[in-house]
């Protein structure tokens, strides 16, 4: 029975977009098993001791521009810092990925949720527009008819999020092995260690 990561994202979280790739490439040369779920960090937050971007210090919004920019350089991946649809609303971009999850699997999930977060950070997309999601459902191949099923994904997103908090997660990606947070997408070293053994 193959290893199961529990991947916990925020479509508009930078960090989630930085370190996708990565996972993807990771869950494929491991061959662990991904439950892809998407949280509302508006409701992590508040029980974790987070707090949204606009309500943080001053220094600390400063030094996530820089880190941002150094990621980005660093991993060769295209992010504007200061995007023009952000803050945006992403409830309805994460119900979406829990659909195509539900009915075309988590493969295709990955593959939505990976083009809604470039969607917003390399392409001034906003993913709050249901015509921008029916667009980028079509640029990757997916059924349109996925976006008239995000209502109903209301009780999962709920159970996704109460999931994440029971398991500790406090902030966005947390990737989950047996009960093990390995939080943010600068632990991805470890949980490669975590998948492929010490020496990996």
């Amino acid at each position: 029975m193959s290893t199961v990561v529990d991947y916990y994202l925020a479509p508009q979280s930078p960090w989630t977009y930085l370190g996708h790739a990565r996972l993807c490439a990771l869950l494929a040369e491991s061959g662990a098993a991904v439950r892809v779920r998407p949280v509302d960090l508006g409701e992590v937050f508040p029980v974790s001791g987070g707090l949204p971007l606009a309500k943080r210090a001053p220094q600390r919004q400063a030094y996530r521009l820089l880190e941002l920019q150094r990621y980005s350089r660093w991993l060769g991946l295209p992010l504007n810092p200061q995007p023009r649809f952000f803050p945006v609303s992403a409830d309805a971009a994460a119900r979406l990925i829990i659909a195509v999850d539900r009915q075309d699997g988590s493969a295709a999930a990955l593959k939505i949720a990976g083009a809604i977060m470039a969607a917003v950070w390399a392409e001034e997309r906003n993913i709050a527009d249901p015509e921008v999601l029916a667009a980028l459902l079509t640029e990757q191949g997916l059924a349109s008819a996925r976006l008239h099923e995000i209502e109903a994904q209301r009780p999962s997103y709920a159970e996704y999020t109460r999931q994440a908090i029971e398991a500790g997660v406090f902030g966005a990606p947390s990737y989950v092995v047996d009960g093990e947070i390995f939080w943010g997408q600068d632990r991805l070293d470890f949980l490669r260690r975590r998948l492929l053994g010490p020496q990996a």
